[in-house]
């Protein structure tokens, strides 16, 4: 009775960053140790407590990295661990329990609904309940589309209950952005690489759930009328067509892959994961690129990674207006306020921070890797893409904590992570401006 009257009492004042925190590391202790059980595995596989950590990790941070190859190492039991851990991280914890708690009928208190507002990324309390509800429709909705799409493609080459398996594993994982897959090997999805159904059903779920679950609803609520959209929204869809076509163009004139394959590619760097060309066959202009929209990632309020495509549409709009005659920061006929600009830049910060500092350890513990496989390995556990040059497995084990530690900033935000920092009330002194130059 006492430990619970002081767990309720760390609960009430706890910060809501904290408690996300806390959350997500119970639940990959939660989950690595079920991993590494013997029950999760195929006879005469063994995995290591700490890798099987990774990839809890990798998993709840909808990540896709891997140190083992899945599909040959996992029975059913430990796919079907991964699938909700992987779930629970495009969920996020707090979404998580809203639904439980909607289930049971309860109510929601207003700690929880802080937990929400700082998980979803949302600026306000408004209708909290109702959009809760809409997004675990739309999830579920999708993934169940998705499934039923992928079940006929994988009997093919597969018999129908594995098939379903299969089909509800690879929705799940695709529209959460993990890019697990559980075919065999490190090979992901190389064997559909001339698949179009495959490639469409797959694009079709990754671009959904990085499109971001407010501005997928907006879109459906204004029956795709352009005017009536919110500028959020303009964004996320000016961003993503851009992102898609510019990638596409790219690589299919950067490398000898198909026009499928460039799209494809395309995709999935924005954080999926998944994989229809090997990257280690990518030319160094093509690895810039596919590292750089990695970066970028999905929108926010997404189950993707990234410094998020609206944070990057911002910030160009602040340089170019800054270096204008007329500073009026605004677009599409909306203002926007010059809080948003900060953060934004506060995000791109925290961003680059990561992936530097990240690259520097990793190549400190793996000095015989090329830059461009570490750069590419950081940036897809930040961003938590998953896309690998192959480099994961032969990390060393100093150089894996540090991309665990990448994704699990990547998932949280870095902005997050840097107010558990930031102690101590504020100051009541102020002090004389003075200019610094820039330039």
């Amino acid at each position: 009775m006492k430990m619970t009257k002081n767990i309720k009492r760390w609960f009430v004042k706890t910060s809501p960053a904290r408690l996300l925190v806390v959350g997500f590391g119970l639940v990959m202790l939660i989950g690595g140790f079920l991993l590494w059980l013997p029950i999760s595995r195929n006879p005469g596989t063994e995995v290591s407590f700490f890798d099987s950590l990774f990839e809890a990790v990798s998993a709840v941070c909808v990540t896709g990295l891997t140190v083992v190859p899945v599909g040959q190492t996992y029975n059913f039991f430990g796919r079907l661990v991964l699938a909700v851990l992987i779930q629970i991280g495009g969920m996020g914890i707090v979404l998580l329990g809203i639904g439980l708690i909607l289930l049971a009928g309860g109510k929601l208190g207003f700690k929880t609904r802080s937990l929400f507002i700082q998980a979803q990324n949302l600026m306000g309390y408004s209708e909290i309940l109702k959009m809760a509800r809409k997004i675990l429709w739309v999830m579920f909705g999708i993934e169940l589309a998705g499934a039923l799409l992928c079940w006929p493609i994988f009997m093919e080459n597969y018999d129908p209950w594995s098939a379903l398996g299969f089909a509800c594993f690879h929705s799940i994982s695709a529209f959460n952005n993990a890019g697990f897959d559980i075919l065999g090997g490190y090979d992901s999805l190389t064997m559909y690489a001339d698949n179009i159904p495959m490639v469409t059903v797959t694009s079709f779920l990754v671009i959904s759930g990085g499109f971001g679950f407010i501005a997928l609803i907006d879109l459906f609520k204004q029956k795709f009328h352009w005017r009536s959209l919110l500028l959020n929204t303009k964004i996320v869809i000016v961003m993503t067509l851009s992102l898609l076509i510019g990638g596409t163009i790219i690589f299919k004139l950067t490398t000898d892959q198909t026009w499928l394959e460039a799209w494809f590619q395309s995709v999935i760097a924005r954080t999926a994961g998944f994989a229809t060309y090997p990257l280690a066959n990518f030319s160094h202009s093509a690895i810039l690129i596919f590292t750089i929209l990695m970066f970028i990632g999905a929108s926010p309020n997404s189950t993707g990674g990234g410094v998020k495509t609206t944070t990057v549409f911002v910030a160009a709009v602040k340089a170019f207006s800054s270096s204008a005659e007329h500073d009026e920061d605004s677009v599409f006929y909306r203002r926007i306020p010059d809080l948003v600009f900060s953060k934004a830049f506060v995000v791109l910060f925290f961003g680059m921070f990561v992936v530097l500092c990240g690259s520097f350890l990793v190549m400190i513990g793996n000095p015989q890797a090329d830059m461009d496989q570490v750069l590419v390995e950081v940036t897809s556990a930040f961003a938590t893409v998953g896309s690998s040059m192959g480099l994961t497995p032969d990390l060393s084990f100093f150089s894996k904590a540090v991309i665990m530690i990448c994704m699990f900033i990547g998932r949280l935000g870095p902005v997050t992570i840097a107010n558990l920092l930031v102690t101590g009330s504020e100051k009541a002194a102020r002090y004389t401006e003075e200019n610094v130059l820039i330039g």
